[in-house]
């Protein structure tokens, strides 16, 4: 399975502090093989990255010519680029916890590379060293290849098959209902677990089925951290505790201090809170706090902002293809090149949302006579796979989704943003129940959650749990990975038509 961000993400707790280093060391099995080698290969690519990065300052500094001796310059370039690499190091960019989820692994990168140069910054004004500017062009490029190398891993990974993409094992514990949830939650992030079997605290249960999951019951609960070494486990998932024992994770945790694996603690909080869940201990009581959700302030300004300046850059960018398609839509019948559609924005106002036109002219005339051929599973979405009203050059635009750069100006202008929910239609809107309209909280996107995880091929429920995660936990980053994960999609597209 490959990681991304994805609202069901497990927090993480080390078991404990002294594992066996024999248990650990002498691991064979074909996870920890690919772990290692995965880990292994961040490691390189991350000093290579930040060789090249520091490499590319000295160079400039060169170029300039040097504020002091050549010999200093590169003494300068060694020291920053050691002290980067150790930081990314001892912050864990390296560690196991980064790898079930790619928006935390380029946050890390992000925060300690801005972190790194900003403290050194300072200790440049404040001893007045005189590093010279051409140092400021470390951080950019050296984070530009830190990322592209952690997507290169990552894409890597993506491309092998599915049953060989695990990078860890597990066991589940908790009662066959939880198991379950455990299960469906790691194939929709795609968390890289491999679950070879449960613990199940529900009596006369065999397997635990939860789609294509099929997972036996290994052994009770009060003996998976004997099974964890049985079956080589890296990680023991707890979905829910026995309800007579009330310490029962923290028995567990002593218990699996020498097997090598994780204590994990899966929360069904995750799914509605995610990245607005943080844990501060009080007196030995973990308390687990989740913050309200904002939909105004200065984080949504920025968004406005970014949203702005990358959609006036696309326009231009793409202005010789969005010529050559509305060319094509004019010359394959002769009818008008836009689609306009009454579209639900933010806080239920309504704007015209722009399309190329990639239906014949009498589409809406016809769709009554074709609502009950739609596709099963999509709840009030209507969409046909052979929709007969596509025209040809529609099919093309509709399979690189082509027809939604004009939304483009809708994002210029307000009306969209780059990344958010689906935009509905006040039809829709108007057979919502009353959690459904959080959706309507921040503006619809061009692209989000839904478009790089299935788009039509998702059910309705799906589609409204993830768009209302979006709604709720969005940052910046998180919508930065997701415009380069429609990239990728829009490259092999998935449920497009």
């Amino acid at each position: 399975m490959t990681t991304d961000v994805h609202p069901t993400a497990l927090p993480i707790a080390r078991a404990g502090s002294t594992p066996s280093p024999s248990r650990v060391e002498t691991k064979r099995s074909p996870e920890a093989r690919l772990t290692r080698r995965y880990l292994t290969g961040l490691r390189l690519t991350d000093a290579a990255a930040i060789a090249l990065a520091m490499g590319t300052s000295f160079a400039i500094g060169y170029w300039l010519s040097f504020h002091g001796p050549m010999g200093r310059e590169l003494a300068v370039c060694v020291a920053i680029g050691t002290v980067w690499y150790l930081a990314l190091f001892l912050v864990g960019s390296h560690g196991r916890r980064t790898l079930h989820s790619s928006t935390a692994e380029y946050k890390h990168v992000l925060n300690t590379s801005i972190g790194v140069f900003g403290v050194l910054g300072v200790v440049d004004i404040l001893l007045a060293i005189h590093l010279g500017r051409e140092f400021a062009a470390a951080l950019p490029v050296g984070l530009l290849l830190l990322v592209a190398g952690r997507w290169s891993w990552r894409t890597w990974l993506a491309g092998m098959p599915v049953d060989k993409r695990y990078l860890q094992r597990a066991l589940v514990v908790g009662s066959a209902q939880d198991v379950r949830y455990v299960l469906r939650q790691i194939s929709l992030a795609g968390a890289g677990y491999n679950v070879v079997g449960a613990a199940v605290t529900d009596t006369g249960v065999d397997l635990v089925s939860e789609g294509t999951s099929r997972v036996p019951v290994v052994c009770e609960p009060g003996t998976v951290a004997q099974a964890a070494v049985d079956f080589d486990a890296d990680a023991v998932i707890v979905a829910s505790q026995p309800h007579d024992e009330g310490e029962f994770v923290r028995n567990l945790s002593w218990s699996l201090e020498r097997s090598g694996a994780d204590l994990v603690l899966a929360s069904r909080l995750v799914d509605v809170a995610g990245p607005r869940v943080h844990f501060s201990p009080v007196q030995g009581l973990p308390l687990i706090h989740v913050e309200i959700p904002r939909f105004e302030g200065g984080k949504h300004t920025l968004k406005r902002l970014v949203d702005a300046l990358l959609a006036g850059a696309a326009l231009l960018a793409l202005s010789p293809l969005l010529l050559a398609a509305a060319i094509a839509i004019r010359l394959d019948d002769g009818g008008p090149v836009l689609f306009r559609q009454t579209r639900v924005g933010k806080d239920g106002s309504t704007f015209r949302m722009i399309k190329f036109r990639s239906m014949v002219t009498d589409a809406e005339a016809r769709l009554a006579t074709l609502r009950e051929l739609a596709d099963d599973g999509n709840g009030m979405l209507f969409k046909l796979r052979d929709d007969p009203r596509v025209t040809r050059i529609g099919r093309v635009l509709r399979r690189y989704s082509i027809d939604e750069l004009p939304q483009l100006w809708n994002v210029l202008v307000g009306d969209m943003s780059l990344v958010g929910p689906r935009p509905p239609l006040p039809s829709e809107v108007a057979e919502y129940a009353d959690h459904v309209r959080r959706r309507l909280y921040i503006k619809p996107g061009l692209t989000g959650m839904w478009q790089i995880s299935g788009r039509s091929d998702l059910s309705w429920d799906e589609s409204v749990r993830i768009d209302l995660f979006y709604v709720e936990n969005w940052s910046l980053m998180g919508d930065l990975v997701i415009l380069w994960r429609t990239v990728r999609v829009l490259l092999r597209p998935v449920g497009a038509y």
